[in-house]
């Protein structure tokens, strides 16, 4: 198996996305290893403030930062140190732009 230094797994909140975090413990077996935990939030294109959302910014947060809680845990339980990151915009871009 091929030794990779860094590793990057976005996470959506899916059974799949959290099978590829499991899985990148295993490519990342020693604590020279940087796993970096992505979750991405769409770009907000709407118009919240007309139905009285006033913290639009933290309501748009919530579910990126609920997927990066999840990662985190996940990452305890099988005893790996990962960082994690928050993105906001379209998620194929910013997978690329977080990998490079």
């Amino acid at each position: 198996m091929a030794k990779f230094n860094k590793i990057l797994v976005a996470v959506d909140g899916s059974e799949a996305s959290r099978n590829a975090l499991r899985q990148s413990f295993k490519l990342a077996f020693d604590e020279k290893k940087w796993i970096t935990v992505v979750s991405i939030n769409p770009p907000y294109q709407g118009d919240l403030d007309l139905v009285g959302v006033s913290n639009i910014s933290e309501v748009l947060k919530g579910p990126g930062e609920k997927n990066l809680v999840e990662a985190r845990q996940i990452a305890e339980e099988e005893n790996a140190s990962i960082k994690t990151r928050l993105e906001e915009g379209e998620p194929f871009q910013k997978i690329v732009e977080v990998a490079e």
